[in-house]
């Protein structure tokens, strides 16, 4: 269990199938208006994608005193780490949680650098410039991060 500055401790466990549907309304609250801004929501891709994440079997729950509160994705492959399907409780977003959760993720694949892409002007840009990422490109709707080798 780590512990977030001032926040409850959180902890990871794998996400379940059990857990598919709740992540796919959380996924939709938390990428919904960005999504409509960019004229790219749509409820059925929107299902799809989650189920792509789920998929790979690196998607992780990220609970709060046993309340599930988020999730995330991450890869290691061999020669970065990459981030995916990251997505926190809209109501705790913005107190640390995700930083301290990115920061856990980040400890677990010194010497690679991360990468992720992120809807193009979402807030979610500003979270991880302010965690050191750097805009790399663009793809379609996405722009495409790095964070250069994690020391």
């Amino acid at each position: 269990m780590t512990q977030a500055e001032g926040l409850l401790p959180f902890r990871f466990r794998p996400a379940t199938e059990a857990d598919f549907e709740p992540l796919l309304d959380l996924s939709v609250r938390t990428l919904r208006t960005d999504l409509e801004r960019l004229g790219r929501f749509d409820q059925a891709r929107r299902r799809a994608n989650l189920r792509k994440a789920f998929e790979t079997g690196a998607l992780r729950m990220i609970e709060c005193s046993g309340v599930p509160t988020g999730c995330i994705g991450v890869q290691q492959q061999p020669h970065q780490l990459y981030v995916f399907s990251f997505y926190i409780e809209p109501s705790r977003q913005g107190a640390g949680l995700g930083a301290a959760v990115m920061r856990t993720v980040l400890a677990e694949a010194p010497g690679l650098p991360v990468r992720l892409e992120v809807l193009r002007d979402s807030r979610a840009a500003r979270f991880y410039e302010r965690l050191g990422f750097n805009r790399t490109g663009e793809d379609g709707v996405d722009w495409l991060y790095e964070k250069p080798l994690w020391e």
